[in-house]
């Protein structure tokens, strides 16, 4: 892990890589992409640093505001924690985080969304007992909706979590020989060094967060999307430079330990490395390395065919995104749908490890090859098979919808997203009648070229890629049939906010 200090003239530098393997800077300003909406828009940054600046006493211009977009999975769904191969891509709607660095350790943050305000001091050793005992205490008080507003700031708390914990690991480092040459610690002629990293966070933040104005996030990752931005405001608060992939597993850190959720890493790796214009696709099998830095094996940017070598593309103008939501309100962390299923998949892939001879091996899918799948699956009960089967065809789905993809077809991609939302309803079995009932609705809405779940599936929303030129009707036609199936749960939506038509955006960034 390579950490260091910002100088002061760079904090608010740009830069962009040229291709998905170069390191992109966590306190980078993309330039916006010409034909995307704009988000944020000037009035909605200008309200966060007005309200940050009345907090901290200081001028709005000395305000940072971190934007951490909502991602969506079009292919890929619930392998991710198994170390499948997943795609995603962000869109132009998530949280906003205004904050200007404190002069001491300490952290204030208030929410545009729930009550109250979070204190605490980076100097204060963040263990994961503390977030659970929050959650005790808001479900004890009998409302989900209390649960959110006594825990809210335990993504701020994470985030140093995380930062405190692997900012204090043993790192052995090379010596360079007489020729210059990185050389090993193991030759006699050079002396071994060991040196404590530490990630020096001694400055707090006062910061205000909110989510997109009038938007039910569910399933769109807002959970992975606040905990990127606070660690990017604490990182960029402190001048420390942390490369994307070190923040992937910062984050897998907030919502693994911290929060106690068993999900894998998809959702903080969308919203870090995607690009406009761009699927973004990743293996998400995790490397264990001697530091026990845990990363994405590998990630890709892949653009279609039309628009390789033009970031206004016209392929991005050919469809639009669809958020269409159920009204159902269940978080996931206190839902034990979502961990049940981790746990079965897990159970799958054990027993396939040891009628193929591979017991030794971790017990994910992932560590299965197809071959052994196809030979040893009938030695799964009926429910374990299932899961497998949605790992398996998952991910031959995903790799078929990255050759649509690249060639343009949004056709067959949308097909293929549209399988893979069935593939969840019968082999994953998440879901339940108001998502399912949305996503048939959206199959047959005007236009849509594929529809699935966003997120876990066991709340939330749909998502659909629809024709540009037929989103609005799109739209209108699930506007007008869902309330007909689920009356009581329409009548908890805003009309205008039932269906929203979204466009893909960028990477996480401080403005």
């Amino acid at each position: 892990m390579t950490t260091r200090r910002l100088p002061d003239h760079q904090v608010a530098a740009s830069s962009r890589p040229s291709d998905a393997t170069e390191v992109r800077h966590p306190h980078t300003s993309p330039a916006r992409p010409m034909g995307a909406m704009c988000w944020p828009s000037e009035s909605e940054m200008n309200l966060i640093r007005t309200k940050v600046a009345e907090m901290s006493g200081k001028d709005s211009k000395e305000v940072r505001v971190v934007v951490s977009p909502y991602r969506i999975c079009p292919l890929g769904a619930h392998i991710d924690h198994q170390g499948g191969i997943v795609s995603a891509m962000t869109i132009n709607k998530g949280i906003l985080l205004g904050f200007v660095p404190s002069d001491d350790s300490q952290v204030l943050i208030q929410s545009g969304q729930f009550k109250g305000e979070v204190r605490f001091s980076v100097d204060e050793e963040q263990l994961p007992g503390n977030a659970a005992k929050l959650n005790d205490l808001g479900r004890a008080k009998g409302s989900s909706n209390s649960q959110e507003e006594c825990s809210w700031g335990n993504y701020a708390r994470g985030a140093l979590y995380a930062l405190q914990k692997r900012g204090n690991c043993i790192k052995q480092h090379s010596t360079l020989n007489c020729a210059g040459d990185t050389a090993l610690v193991s030759k006699p002629v050079l002396v071994q060094k060991l040196e404590l990293m530490v990630l020096d966070v001694s400055h707090g933040i006062i910061g205000f967060i909110c989510g997109a104005e009038g938007l039910d996030s569910s399933g769109l990752s807002s959970s992975a999307a606040v905990g990127v931005a606070y660690l990017l405001a604490f990182e960029s608060a402190n001048k420390l430079i942390v490369s994307p992939t070190e923040n992937i597993e910062y984050d897998r850190l907030i919502e693994n330990e911290y929060l106690g959720l068993k999900n894998g890493i998809l959702d903080q790796s969308a919203i870090l490395l995607s690009s406009y214009g761009c699927l973004t696709c990743m293996n998400c099998k995790l490397s264990f390395e001697s530091d026990l830095h845990v990363q994405t094996k590998e990630h890709r940017l892949i653009r279609c065919v039309e628009s390789n070598g033009n970031h206004n593309n016209e392929t991005t103008k050919q469809f639009k995104i669809l958020l269409a939501f159920s009204g159902l309100k269940q978080a996931l962390i206190s839902n034990p749908g979502y961990n049940s299923r981790v746990a079965e998949c897990r159970e799958a892939a054990k027993v396939l490890l040891q009628a193929s001879g591979n017991e030794g091996l971790e017990p994910l899918l992932s560590n299965v090859e197809p071959e052994a799948y196809e030979e040893h699956k009938c030695k799964l009960d009926p429910n374990l098979a299932r899961r497998a089967e949605h790992y398996f065809s998952e991910n031959k789905r995903v790799l078929k919808g990255l050759e649509a993809w690249a060639s343009g077809n949004m056709e067959d991609f949308g097909k293929l997203i549209s399988a893979s939302g069935l593939s969840s309803i019968r082999n994953y079995e998440s879901g339940c009648e108001p998502l399912i009932q949305l996503y048939e609705i959206l199959l047959k809405a005007p236009g849509v070229h594929g529809t699935r779940f966003s997120g876990a599936g066991f709340r939330g929303c749909c998502i659909a890629f629809v024709d540009a030129e037929r989103a609005l009707d799109a739209a209108s036609f699930v506007r007008e049939e869902y309330p007909k199936l689920q009356p009581e749960l329409a009548s908890q939506i805003d009309e205008d906010k039932m269906v929203l038509i979204c466009d893909a955006a960028d990477c996480a960034c401080v403005i």
